[in-house]
């Protein structure tokens, strides 16, 4: 199947992938519209200098100059595009979340359902359209394989090629990988510009926005919304089928089943503790098959799936983040949401993982690597039901701006820190707001919605029978009228018989009135489904 060209927004962009560019230190590309840089002889944006903030970081990362990701992303390039009104993209040449049309000046709200109240035609597209961005190559962007340095300073570019979903996959690697000092083992650990600390949230939020916009750019399927999966409660997998995330398989419990589309995906940038040893990155090669197996997990480290008690607690902390705001922070919503903090105490540093961290945990395979869980796209689904939580705390607790720590946070997390890796450039605290003002909902979080959102599957699924149905009443109706008639004409030509009155033998067929037809009993009520259980 054959697309046009997509204009989003991931690291890197092909046309600031060359020698040129890097030895510039400029990514300001032509906006195909107009043929000028971003966009500008339309007005849509401008070749700027980058504004980096210059507040200290926390103690995490006792370093500088030695990572590409400091004071992202200056290593690379010190100007960019940046665009104007609702323009957006690496050459400004698309929409900010939430507006549409040509000129961007088109407000739409988008909803993310439960997959479960998904119709089979759009579980059957959903899972057609991530196999879809996993087969497709990306035409607008390519993954470092190399530091800067290695690039000799931009002279020699080390880039490859990915899938639009293997871009995904690298830039969460790419964020969460080791810092590398120098030579082979020389690594510093203790680093992560999306995860342990205050951008953990907001780095995910833009992460499936992103994700879910390239989705739309590949297909054409501008409504298309990334749904989720609520595992409060759940007792194991319940994506876990052929029909969405793919099935165990029967002859190894490690693998998907062969019924599944995703069974044939290899994965990339999962080996962690060996790019460490040799002190390289992941070079975006194959590197096996997607990996699951569910429930088989370290319980010691995680004692089942998050329940909804935990993550009513969770929602209770008033305090977006507390004192180092790293691991150890105690009755920290987001500490305790990322899964280090205990969901029943709030103490930070727990000897066990809860919400956020369980579910990986719990999937035992690919998901449970920091770096190489994109892989699953079960991590999709996982982390939009995250974000939904995320959702509901700032909804509920209508935060200040300055509940996000400006300085002294572990290097990456910020406020004013501009996310790594990012292109256009997004700063941390610009999505310490609601999924409202970004242009999406979460059906479950609007008022009166969960009947209708339970119904929607059964009556999309009806429209294609209802002929039939309709074909079948009519039919009925007609016989029911001709033997109405033919009863109605014998009871006239017959009447005068005597023997036919009914008077005079109903009392053989009688029987007493032994029991109501309306059960009543305990039993029949709670032996079979009503509709609160149901829904």
């Amino acid at each position: 199947m054959d697309f046009p060209p997509c204009l989003s927004f991931q690291q890197f962009p092909r046309l600031c992938a060359t020698r040129e560019a890097l030895l510039a230190k400029e990514c300001c590309p032509r906006w195909e519209g107009d043929g000028s840089a971003c966009g500008a002889r339309s007005g849509r944006g401008f070749c700027q200098d980058v504004q980096v903030e210059d507040q200290p970081h926390g103690p995490q990362y006792p370093f500088s100059g030695l990572d590409d990701r400091e004071k992202w992303p200056l290593v690379f390039y010190n100007r960019t595009c940046q665009c104007a009104g609702n323009f957006m993209g690496f050459s400004c040449g698309d929409c900010r979340f939430g507006y549409f049309g040509v000129n961007c000046n088109e407000r739409r709200e988008s909803l993310r359902r439960n997959v479960f109240h998904l119709t089979r035609a759009e579980r059957i597209r959903l899972v057609s359209y991530l196999n879809l961005a996993k087969q497709t190559l990306s035409r607008d962007y390519v993954v470092a394989t190399g530091t800067y340095r290695e690039m000799e300073n931009g002279s020699n570019p080390m880039f490859a090629d990915a899938s639009v979903y293997d871009i995904f996959v690298w830039m969460h690697y790419y964020v969460s990988r080791s810092a590398l000092l120098g030579g082979p083992g020389n690594v510093w650990t203790n680093v992560d510009f999306a995860h342990w600390a205050p951008a953990f949230l907001p780095w995910h939020r833009v992460y499936l926005l992103h994700w879910e916009h390239e989705i739309r750019k590949l297909t054409g399927d501008m409504g298309f919304s990334i749904p989720y999966w609520d595992w409060r409660d759940a007792q194991g997998c319940d994506v876990c089928t052929d029909e969405l995330m793919g099935g165990r398989n029967p002859q190894d419990p490690n693998l998907l089943s062969p019924g599944s589309v995703f069974s044939s995906w290899k994965v990339l940038c999962s080996r962690a503790q060996e790019y460490d040893n040799r002190g390289v990155l992941c070079d975006a090669k194959e590197e096996g098959p997607l990996r699951r197996n569910p429930g088989n997990h370290n319980h010691d480290l995680v004692e089942q799936l998050p329940t909804s008690a935990e993550v009513e607690f969770t929602l209770s902390l008033t305090n977006y983040d507390t004192g180092p705001v790293d691991r150890s922070a105690n009755m920290s919503f987001r500490n305790t949401l990322e899964g280090f903090g205990d969901p029943r105490t709030g103490l930070g540093n727990s000897s066990r993982r809860g919400m956020h961290a369980a579910l990986h945990v719990f999937m035992n395979g690919s998901m449970t690597s920091v770096q190489g869980s994109a892989n699953d796209p079960i991590f999709l689904l996982h982390h939009a039901f995250v974000d939904s939580i995320y959702e509901q705390w700032l909804r509920r607790h209508r935060p200040s701006p300055s509940q996000f720590p400006d300085s002294n946070a572990p290097i990456g997390h910020n406020g004013g820190y501009h996310m790594v890796p990012f292109l256009p450039l997004h700063r941390n605290r610009e999505y310490f707001i609601s999924s409202k003002d970004l242009g999406y909902e979460y059906s479950y979080l609007l008022d009166a919605s969960k009947l209708s959102e339970s119904i929607h599957p059964y009556l999309e699924e009806l429209q294609g029978v209802w002929p039939f149905l309709l074909l079948s009443a009519l039919l009925g109706g007609v016989v029911a009228v001709a033997i109405a008639a033919a009863i109605l004409t014998g009871t006239r030509r017959y009447k005068k018989l005597p023997w036919l009155h009914v008077r005079k033998w109903k009392h053989l067929f009688a029987l007493p009135e032994r029991q109501p037809l309306i059960w009543s009993s305990d039993k029949e009520e709670t032996g079979h489904p009503n509709y609160q259980t149901v829904m």
